[in-house]
């Protein structure tokens, strides 16, 4: 039986992997996943797969991107996500922001340089017309260490998926100043290129399973029950992102690849631009 070691975050968007797990569908096909939480987001997830610690990432597009194009030896195989991420920008209950024009000149806590907090305090910054020059970070490894930098005031923001962080805001702990949607599809699925040369039948299979999931994830009985126990969720607040959310079977498109580079470029975040097949992979054409 292949073992194949798969990361994500723990959040609501991977429970369609977890489910294939414990209902034993990926050993029906003689492969075996066995599945890794990151809590700290892209950023520790890029370095597991260049370090081999990690075969196959869920990870945020913009994210990996920029790593695959900043020397990462890994190809995305398919979307898995292709709706947007909303992005909760917070600040600490006690804050004396209560705007988010306000935190213009205040320092963004993330989770580490590449990552998703990271990128999109960029992306935020440009939508409001901000000196993306002068933008402050203060690296805080996860969502727990950006409640202790918040509530020290060693950082006035924190981005991070808005129903992730409900709870915090519900509980007192953050307050919320506003959203921020990815402008593409938010997950996809990458694997490191010595994993993906050496297990293109099995990557196809593990492929198959998961997407035989999301197809059937929303008719699943009690599915907004389960995800809201699971990940600590109001009911109403699963039904919300669920009428937001839609998974993907297939491949990134080029224009959705276009966009990413083309933006990141602007925010200079990378140097250059890269051709897509040396950033996607055609796994029918692998197996060909």
């Amino acid at each position: 039986m292949k073992t194949i070691r798969v990361g994500g975050v723990p959040e609501h968007f991977n429970l369609p992997w977890h489910l294939c797990i414990e209902d034993g569908d990926f050993e029906y096909e003689n492969i075996r996943v066995e599945w890794h939480d990151y809590y700290g987001g892209t950023g520790e997830m890029t370095t597991a797969l260049r370090n081999g610690d990690l075969d196959v990432a869920i990870i945020l597009t913009e994210g990996i991107i920029k790593d695959i194009i900043d020397g990462n030896p890994s190809k995305i195989v398919q979307t898995y996500v292709d709706s947007p991420l909303i992005w909760g920008i917070h600040v600490a209950q006690n804050s004396k922001f209560n705007t988010l024009v306000e935190l213009e000149h205040t320092k963004a806590a993330i989770s580490r340089m590449g990552s998703g907090s990271h990128l999109m305090a960029y992306v935020n910054a440009k939508n409001h017309g901000w000196d993306l020059s002068k933008l402050q970070f203060e690296i805080v490894a996860n969502l727990d260490g950006a409640v202790k930098a918040l509530t020290a005031d060693k950082a006035q923001y924190f981005m991070w998926e808005h129903f992730t962080t409900k709870p915090w805001v519900d509980s007192g702990v953050f307050r919320s100043v506003g959203t921020c949607p990815t402008p593409w599809p938010c997950f996809v699925i990458a694997i490191r290129d010595e994993f993906l040369e050496n297990n293109v039948h099995d990557i196809k299979k593990m492929l198959d399973v998961i997407n035989v999931k999301t197809v059937s994830f929303r008719e699943i009985p009690k599915i907004e029950e389960t995800l809201a126990l699971r990940y600590d969720q109001k009911l109403e607040d699963i039904r919300e992102w669920m009428d937001v959310t839609s998974w993907s079977q297939f491949q990134l498109p080029e224009e959705d690849l276009e966009e990413v580079q083309d933006y990141l470029q602007d925010l200079k975040l990378i140097s250059k631009k890269m051709p897509g097949s040396k950033i996607i992979s055609n796994l029918e054409e692998e197996i060909i």
